[in-house]
């Protein structure tokens, strides 16, 4: 893809795909950069998250068809910024990263920028998950897709994210646009982001073995 140098004055869309994230979302939407827009895709919820997002100044949107990667397109779909970010609607991961992902980006330097998790203290990142993310991180970099970590937070254009053409609508969403991105020879920059405690709420998918192994699942049928 070639470099693109964008008008630095319009800000990236964020985009949140949620699921019962009512608890945490009043303390990311006021952690995100000032001014940038941005776009709660409400999963099923049950909890009121939508009516929380759009009480903070969120767009919201909803997909009732469940799966992670059901709400990420949705958002992609959607949203109307040339440049995008998905980031977790929990509080987990801090948004500080997100201008300088942004940038590689807009100047140039990186098709896809991409996060990897940091844990700011003991026990925020439970065994299994973190096994299961260096066993997959290890297979993707035999594949010459340098990462270390399965992009929990990405940004890129968003019309070269819906053109890449992935599939998956469920957890193996994120693995699947990085073999994607790799085989169309993309660059892609890593990023270290603070792992915390989530603001609210539990995992869907790490706060649980029974969530660790449906997105091994999820994620094996890709790596065969």
């Amino acid at each position: 893809m070639s470099a693109r140098h964008d008008d630095l004055t319009v800000p990236p869309e964020i985009i949140l795909p949620c699921l019962d994230e009512a608890e945490a979302l009043p303390t990311v939407l006021a952690a995100l950069p000032a001014g940038w827009p941005v776009l709660v895709v409400d999963n099923g919820s049950t909890d009121g998250t939508g009516e929380v997002a759009a009480a903070a100044g969120a767009r919201v949107v909803v997909e009732p068809r469940r799966g992670y990667g059901a709400a990420v397109h949705t958002g992609l779909v959607t949203a109307t910024a040339e440049i995008v970010v998905v980031l977790d609607g929990d509080g987990s991961l801090d948004p500080a990263v997100l201008p300088a992902m942004t940038d590689d980006v807009r100047d140039g330097r990186a098709d896809l920028a991409v996060a990897r998790r940091v844990p700011s203290a003991a026990g925020v990142w439970p065994w299994h998950a973190r096994a299961g993310n260096a066993v997959i991180a290890a297979m993707l970099r035999r594949r010459g897709v340098a990462v270390h970590d399965i992009a929990p937070v990405r940004v890129a254009r968003r019309a070269a994210l819906i053109d890449l053409g992935i599939a998956d609508r469920a957890f193996g969403y994120p693995l699947e646009l990085l073999l994607r991105a790799g085989a169309a020879g993309w660059r892609i920059t890593e990023h270290p982001v603070a792992y915390r405690a989530r603001a609210g709420g539990r995992s869907k998918v790490s706060g649980s073995v029974a969530g660790s192994l449906r997105a091994a699942r999820d994620m094996a049928g890709l790596l065969r």
